[in-house]
């Protein structure tokens, strides 16, 4: 027996010692009173419980706010503050730690939360709620505990109110939609920028999350400086009201303020009980969707409108057609081609290119009639040469090369000359061309090779649409499912959602570019079928007279002018840095393009493939993409850019001199040499081609000023500053080509004079609105918001929404302004129109 009970003993004394149970907890529960301070102390023995109950009404919501302060430095062992009442729990510790960035901890001593309101079952009710104060510390912990009912808690439409709030007092209020009221704007101000606060819209749910590490956890949110801003549908809310939540962050990094510097382990937490702002908060009634609809009906009348001017200056150009072709038939005339060409034959027998081309203008806006009236003199006065040879020369236009199947034509044979014993080095270098020195090339090849400009786009716009429309619907998506409204830069004061978008007037603007980009294509189609026709009937004016017509480059600049707007709207679905590209890439494209135009006017031959020119608009996309992420502040990559700024601009001012003929290979400076020795030394003679030395001299100067600017200033929209490098390139060969083109004899008719007249005021119009600056994602969210403006059109369209309809119509009238420059040299031979 006793051997049994050895090892018994043996195991009792080696066990551990059980461990002491707790001394009994003391617990004192007092009837409390509101907006009376109860000063008090606890202990790991003693807890406190406070009891306050209060009458409800059903229609009525007030709301009960607990602050409370702790007196003792307990770091270590906090106070502990649990409140209990219907339906919720409420649970906070003083002093309260907070973290920021880098896990920094923020220590709060005053602390401060409202209580989430449960609504009454009865029209009165009486409800309790407690308050358990405690603690571990073994030392006595002071504190000051008060309970306060909260003034103006339920928000009323149009009133403002004025509050105080910190990262450890955070505030909410409670709005419900009046009746009649489906959406509702919140808007929420303050006089000082810093601290960075935070405003949230969350359903009506207990508990509140009103503090900086949980305000993101549902509804939405933006961070804010002085402004913030967000439309709230009542459709969202079941229960037709929501909380207003401001929180003040512990760090101002969010909102672009600087991270405060600490001499401090990031274990050490700080007080920062002085972190403290004011706002102001007004909720008001959103526009309604009689707004929505007025603003649908002004944007498509505005633009359906210049339809129904082009349909009305159609009719009247073919009135005026019939009209002169009723005055013939009453003279007696032969027929139109017939007459023409026998007034040609009699005026020149010799040949049919000695004298300037009758009037037809194929379509354009100042046509005319086909027959002129010195051609109607001439046929009908002149009896010096026979019938047979009108018909003998008539043969021989009809002989000339027309419209032909392009299947047999290869775009690699556009060297082909007309001449063949003809060398166009000679050619092309001398001193003063016509526009038939460089339009001598088959005109199947040259239509084929400018045709390639309009299939590429068109590629290039599905391969680039597709990926971004997925892209921008799933940030969208990633918006409404998140709440986080700084996601997107919007001008959130002119906001309006409509279903899942939320500013549906910043894409609605952008429809103007799609109907007048399509617009300008039916323009150009109606151009081409009148001078399809003219060819097909071998006019002599379509084969002989004016600048040659291509229509390849005018179909893709339609194009691209309908891919700005799609690109445009799909980067206003939610406009933020790492799509902004969407929203530049067809405007470097529509600039490259109207100057390839303005230059294949006078050069059809020698202007550069679909191909090259893609290539090179490439290469700025590239730069602008890698300027928009690494170009703030990188010297490095300034100084790389401005160089290759520089190299390009002399390397394309080469080709533009020397009409391409020259090579860029090892002997470019063994010959740049020896020009500098024979012109420049030798016998100091002047530039052979002044006017182009003009020209280039003057866009190597700005070329270089703005590549000076840019690696000075480095600004931070480098997307914006490239895109000015190519309006600045193609206004001054604008201006030049205007300059030149009155100074060589040639007149610009009405029609283009009005379209550069009134194209100029929109632009300047639309540079005004457009430098308004709603907002820039170059900043913080919140800094951008700092920018934003209510409505200034029918309560629905912004500054920027002004800006799109102007710079569409500008753009519109710009295309219309090239394609009409040179209509007065439709009846002069091409050896008459002069280059430059």
């Amino acid at each position: 027996m006793l051997a049994l009970r050895l090892p018994l003993v043996l195991l009792l004394l080696l066990a551990p010692a059980l461990p002491e149970p707790p001394p009994a907890k003391t617990v004192s529960q007092k009837e409390a009173e509101f907006d009376k301070v109860f000063s008090d102390w606890v202990n790991s023995e003693l807890v406190n419980i406070y009891t306050f109950n209060r009458t409800v009404l059903r229609n009525r919501t007030e709301g009960i706010r607990v602050s409370v302060n702790v007196l003792s430095e307990l770091k270590d062992t906090p106070v502990l503050f649990v409140v209990r009442q219907k339906e919720a729990v409420v649970s906070f510790q003083v002093p309260l730690i907070l973290r920021g960035l880098y896990q920094r901890k923020y220590m709060y001593q005053d602390v401060s939360r409202t209580l989430c309101q449960p609504q009454a079952k009865t029209e009165l009710e009486t409800q309790f709620f407690y308050v358990d104060v405690s603690t571990l510390s073994v030392r006595n912990a002071s504190y000051q505990l008060r309970a306060t009912r909260v003034e103006n808690f339920v928000l009323r439409t149009d009133e403002r109110f004025s509050f105080n709030a910190t990262a450890a007092q955070p505030q909410y209020f409670k709005y419900v939609f009046p009746k009649g009221v489906d959406s509702v704007i919140v808007k929420v101000t303050s006089a000082m920028a810093f601290p960075c606060s935070v405003i949230s819209i969350q359903d009506i749910l207990c508990p509140v999350y009103d503090l900086d590490n949980n305000v993101a956890f549902i509804g939405m949110y933006q961070t804010m400086t002085k402004k913030a801003a967000i439309t709230v549908q009542r459709k969202d809310f079941p229960s037709n009201s929501f909380y207003v939540v401001v929180v003040v962050k512990t760090e101002d990094e969010a909102c672009g303020g600087a991270l405060p510097y600490y001499p401090f382990s990031k274990d050490e937490p700080v007080d920062q009980g002085n972190r403290q702002k004011a706002l102001e908060v007004v909720v008001s009634p959103a526009i309604t969707s009689e707004a929505y609809v007025s603003g649908m009906l002004f944007c498509l009348g505005i633009f359906l409108s210049f339809y129904a001017l082009t349909l009305l200056i159609a009719c009247w150009k073919s009135c005026r057609q019939q009209q002169k072709k009723g005055l013939l038939a009453a003279l007696g005339s032969p027929s139109t081609d017939t007459a023409s060409l026998l007034g040609h034959a009699r005026a020149t027998p010799d040949s049919l290119l000695g004298r300037p081309c009758d009037g037809y203008g194929y379509g354009s806006f100042e046509n005319g009639s086909t027959l002129s009236t010195e051609g109607i003199t001439d046929s009908t006065g002149s009896t010096d040469v026979s019938y047979a040879y009108a018909e003998r020369s008539l043969d021989n236009v009809a002989g000339r090369p027309r419209l032909d199947s392009l299947s047999s034509v290869e775009e690699d044979d556009y060297d082909t000359l007309a001449d063949i014993d003809s060398d166009k080095n000679v050619i092309r270098t001398k001193k003063y061309l016509s526009v038939a020195d460089l339009a001598r090339k088959d005109k199947r090849v040259l239509r084929k090779k400018y045709q390639i400009y309009f299939w590429n786009i068109a590629t290039i716009a599905v391969f680039y649409a597709l990926p971004v429309i997925q892209l921008v619907i799933t940030y969208q998506t990633v918006v409404n499912v998140t709440g986080n409204q700084d996601i997107c830069y919007y001008n959130f004061l002119c906001a309006h959602p409509l279903g899942n978008l939320s500013a549906f007037n910043n894409i609605l603007s952008n429809l103007g570019y799609i109907l007048l980009g399509l617009l300008f294509l039916l323009i150009i189609l109606q151009r081409e079928i009148h001078y399809n026709r003219a060819l097909m009937r071998s006019d002599t004016n379509a084969l002989e007279c004016g600048i040659p017509k291509h229509f390849g480059l005018f179909y893709a600049m339609g194009t691209a002018l309908m891919m700005e707007g799609l690109l445009s709207a799909c980067y206003h679905v939610c406009p933020n840095y790492t799509n902004f590209q969407f929203d530049t890439s067809f405007m470097y494209m529509i600039a490259g393009l109207c100057m390839l135009k303005l230059y294949q006017k006078r050069h059809p031959d020698i202007n550069a493939s679909a191909y090259s020119a893609y290539a090179c608009l490439a290469v700025v996309i590239f730069f602008s993409v890698l300027g928009v992420v690494f170009g703030r502040g990188n010297m490095v990559f300034w100084i790389i850019f401005s160089v290759i700024h520089i190299f390009a601009t002399l390397l394309l001012s080469t080709q533009l001199y020397y009409m391409g003929r020259w090579k860029l290979d090892s002997g470019i400076p063994r010959r740049i040499v020896h020009v500098m020795y024979t012109d420049c030394i030798r016998q100091c003679s002047g530039p052979m081609y002044v006017d182009r030395m003009v020209l280039l001299v003057m866009g190597n100067i700005i070329n270089w000023s703005l590549a000076a600017y840019g690696l000075i200033i480095h600004p931070n929209d480098f997307a914006s500053y490239l895109l000015a490098i190519g309006i600045c390139n193609l206004l001054l060969y604008f201006a030049f080509y205007i300059i030149m083109k009155l100074r060589s004899g040639e007149r610009i008719k009405l029609i283009p004079l009005l379209c550069i007249v009134c194209t100029s005021v929109v632009w300047g119009f639309a540079l005004f609105f457009f430098f308004q600056g709603l907002s820039t994602w170059q900043q913080t969210p919140a800094e951008s918001r700092e920018h934003n403006r209510d409505c200034i059109l029918l309560d629905f369209f912004d500054d920027h929404d002004i800006w799109h309809f102007l710079s569409s119509i500008a753009m519109f009238g710009s295309f219309l302004v090239l394609l009409t420059l040179d209509d007065d040299l439709d009846c002069v031979q091409r050896d008459k129109i002069y280059v430059f």
